[in-house]
């Protein structure tokens, strides 16, 4: 599975108007459409006209539009048409395509919440315009009826504003309020209560001052917080949902006829069968009633090398079918299978996690419950100064918590961290937790997984030099006759090399142990070792037998993920502590920790092994930072201080994760721990800034000489001055 890289720039022409081609294809895409696919390879407007050229070229297709930012088509094709089909046809104009779920899809296609705080920011911003407009005429001079109906008018329209655009803070102030607590909105609920509050009584005694234009101006800073916020979680969100989407859950199911049907997951039950085709990942938890074949169950255990699969052995959800056809006895499938048996692990993992508090959450208990005993105490000295007059201390007390409103404390985190969320998006990296920049900036230890971590999971020859020029023709003729991962990687290889195959006969696939053909009468094999007479060492290989010679081995290593090496390099260089722990077997970890410079590794680490290791590190008190992307990472990710999983880890490991690798480059972790650290200084100079600023503000404020609106106006500069500071970041 490949997810989609972050745009890149194009030199095509036509990429200048594809934001509206792209609108375009918005609006009109298919609304009853039966197919989508990710399209992870195009862009530019160019790749949008072949894709859709090759497709309304295809028998059955009615229509198909392509989204260049999402990187998807939409596709209504007649029932005969199935996805396979299509992906096909692209891969043969040269686009990698994957299927999408269009369940998935479709049940995120919206952001109802979003789209809410959009539009009450709309209301109260020109609600706020309008009000600054009729306050002109009163800072101009205005007096008596024309004071009083300027006043009136803007109360008209200031009231049911408020009612409307601020109900996100009243909610969640009423919601906090009632199990006795305080946040962030209880003190920005009353400041707007007030500064209403008190403008309609100035204006219904006929007062010289009214504040509902800094009652607005508050709502509008404090939505803009809000939904910079939202922007930051929701992009996340459906970055992940597009990548969980990947994940089409269905398995073939065979009838009492024989016959076979497609049915979802959810309809399979324990004594089923099911037949899982090669290249296929078995969907269900079973017995192998049926065929031979090799399974690769690197995601689930770390393993490198395949394991013989024959009738009686049983297999587990998530491992991949290599070679031949098998037909699978279920015994358990969907939320009863082996994908799910970590749960109570990872929920006791991601206990210790959910316990972390953010930065903005100890602020907001220290400065909450501070900001209304400041007003209380203003309110009540000038009421006792002044000799009892209400009037006067109220508009003092109500400057005072418009002064000391956490406008600036609630856009401090949410604006810088919207500004390096972007900034790693655009480096091919998805923050998916609202507190994962902070955490991640906290560690100083980074525990690796092994297989399809800092490997690709695909391997490739290291010994092809050793070889006589005539094994490797033979070994390239029967190599390509097989779709094992070991005979595709040999295969590639040699034809780099500019090695030619031997023309041989006969050539069959034996399921579960390798490729046979007859050259010159002779019999020749390629594959397991106890299969061509030969004895199995510790590297990872296949062994080659040309008639009654002595078998020769091609050995193999997993293949570095790109970036691997300078990530590491860069992690070290950072003073961060580097470990490998893997479930592979000692010999391929040993070798790889020796490539990269690591020193500290595990083998044959078990999924409860590793998740506890990780709970030790961290009970020690070590801040972790867990990369994995298997099944028996999963609990070792929730456990961790902070998580990082490749795009194409299990859905199990992206969901426990707090980040997302987006490309299979791992060079920007580097950057992201980097990253999180400038993040959380700037959320550290943010909170001076409106530390300082309350420092000069307030004693104006209780002193007297800060009216409501200047009280408002001095909010909207401190908030304004934290916003510029977050865009440093990009």
């Amino acid at each position: 599975m490949t997810a989609a890289f972050p745009a890149r720039p194009s030199a095509c022409p036509a990429c200048a108007v594809a934001p509206s081609a792209e609108a375009l294809a918005e609006t009109s895409a298919p609304r009853e459409a039966r197919l989508f696919l990710s399209l992870p390879t195009i862009h530019c407007a160019g790749c949008i006209s072949a894709v859709e050229r090759a497709l309304h070229a295809t028998p059955g297709v009615r229509a198909a539009r392509v989204n260049l930012t999402l990187k998807r088509v939409a596709v209504e094709a007649d029932p005969e048409v199935m996805a396979d089909d299509l992906v096909r046809v692209l891969e043969g104009i040269g686009y990698e395509a994957h299927e999408l779920d269009a369940g998935v899809i479709a049940a995120t296609a919206t952001d109802k919440a979003g789209r809410d705080l959009l539009m009450r920011i709309a209301v109260s911003g020109f609600a706020m315009m309008n009000v600054m407009l009729l306050s002109v005429a009163v800072w101009s001079g205005a007096t008596d009826f024309t004071r009083d109906m300027f006043h009136w008018i803007s109360a008209m329209i200031a009231l049911p504003t408020i009612a409307f655009a601020a109900q996100p803070f009243f909610r969640n102030a009423l919601s906090v309020l009632k199990h006795a607590r305080l946040n962030m909105d209880v003190p920005i609920s009353l400041a707007i209560i007030l500064a209403a509050g008190m403008s309609l009584y100035e204006t219904a005694q006929h007062g010289p001052h009214a504040y509902f234009d800094a009652a607005l101006s508050l709502t509008f800073f404090l939505l803009a917080g809000r939904y910079l916020d939202h922007r930051t979680r929701a992009v996340a969100r459906s970055a992940a949902e597009e990548l969980a989407a990947l994940e089409v859950p269905r398995a073939l199911r065979l009838r009492a006829d024989g016959t076979e049907e497609t049915v979802p997951i959810a309809e399979i039950a324990p004594g089923d069968r099911v037949r899982v085709k090669p290249g296929a990942r078995v969907p269900v938890d079973g017995v192998v009633a049926e065929g031979q074949s090799e399974i690769d169950r690197s995601l689930l255990t770390g393993e490198s090398l395949p394991a013989f699969a024959g009738p009686g052995m049983a297999l587990s959800a998530g491992e991949v079918n290599l070679t031949g056809p098998l037909v699978v006895t279920v015994t358990a499938a969907g939320e009863d299978s082996s994908l799910n048996r970590m749960a109570d692990l990872v929920a006791v993992a991601e206990s210790s996690k959910n316990r972390y508090t953010s930065l903005a959450d100890r602020a907001a208990r220290i400065y909450a419950p501070g900001v209304h005993l400041l007003a209380l105490a203003a309110f009540l000295g000038w009421l006792w100064i002044s000799g009892g007059d209400m009037r006067l201390a109220i508009n003092i007390a109500v400057a005072v918590l418009i002064i000391t409103c956490p406008c600036a404390l609630g856009l401090a985190v949410p604006a810088v961290t919207t500004a390096a969320s972007g900034r790693l998006f655009k480096r091919g990296m998805l923050i998916k937790d609202g507190t994962a920049l902070e955490r991640l900036a906290e560690i100083d230890t980074v525990v690796f997984d092994k297989t399809g971590t800092l490997t690709l999971g695909t391997p490739e020859p290291t010994n092809l030099g050793d070889h006589a020029r005539r094994d490797l023709e033979i070994a390239l003729a029967l190599a390509e006759g097989s779709a094992h991962p070991l005979a595709r990687a040999l295969a590639d290889a040699a034809r780099k090399a500019g090695v030619h195959p031997v023309p041989l006969t006969d050539i069959r696939e034996v399921p579960g142990h390798g490729v046979e053909g007859v050259l010159g009468g002779k019999i020749v094999r390629f594959g397991r070792p106890a299969w061509v007479g030969a004895e199995a060492g510790d590297q990872t290989a296949a062994w080659l037998r040309v008639g009654d010679a002595r078998p020769v081995a091609f050995t193999f290593a997993d293949r570095l993920r790109p970036g691997a090496e300078e990530a590491v390099a860069r992690l070290r260089a950072q003073g961060l502590a580097v470990r490998l722990v893997s479930g592979d077997t000692p010999a391929p970890v040993a070798d790889l920790a020796a490539r990269l410079g690591i020193e500290d590794w595990t083998a044959e680490a078990l999924p409860g092994e590793k998740a506890a290791l990780v709970q030790a590190l961290g009970e020690a008190g070590a801040k972790v930072l867990m990369v994995g992307d298997g099944l028996n990472d999963t609990a070792a990710l929730a456990a961790a201080h902070a998580s990082v999983s490749p795009a194409t880890a299990l859905d199990a490991a992206r969901v426990a994760s707090d980040i997302v690798l987006l490309g299979s480059d791992l060079a920007p972790l580097g950057e992201a721990v980097t990253t999180a650290r400038k993040a959380t200084r700037r959320i550290h100079e943010n909170f001076a800034v409106s530390a300082l600023y309350n420092l000069i503000a307030v004693p104006i404020a209780l002193l007297g000489f800060a009216t409501p609106l200047a009280a408002a106006l001095a909010m909207s500069a401190s908030s304004i001055t934290v916003s510029l500071n977050a865009l440093r970041l990009r």
